[in-house]
């Protein structure tokens, strides 16, 4: 089993910036595909951008291109996303999400997740 524990979200500021962090123990590995999903209020989770392997094979959601950064700290077992330029649309519930394989963008490859962190960009 694998826990993951998000943190760092927020209220913000249009243009302002957070840094999210996702921990994770128990059968973890630096091999996991990491990736955070976000899901605003009446809407289906979007997939944000994923991580794969020791960090040099990561994909991102066009709406998220240029202003986010996912980094893994293996050291620490912990997974980061940074954020820049936030906007409005960007408010949502933000999830970490960790899978054994070399996955995607696709929920359904995730076997863990952590509770989430609430994201609140005003305007």
């Amino acid at each position: 089993q694998v826990q993951l524990v998000e943190s760092g979200g927020g209220l913000v500021q249009a243009g302002g910036s957070l840094r999210l962090s996702c921990a994770a123990s128990g059968r973890t590995s630096s091999s996991y595909t990491m990736a955070w999903f976000r899901q605003a209020p009446g809407k289906d989770g979007d997939f944000v951008t994923a991580i794969r392997g020791s960090g040099n094979n990561i994909d991102y959601a066009d709406s998220v291109k240029g202003r986010f950064t996912i980094s893994r700290d293996d050291a620490k077992n912990t997974v980061y996303l940074q954020m820049n330029s936030l906007k409005p649309e960007d408010t949502a519930v933000y999830y970490c999400g960790a899978s054994p394989r070399n996955w995607g963008s696709l929920r359904v490859g995730y076997n863990y997740w952590g509770q989430g962190t609430q994201v609140t960009v005003s305007s």
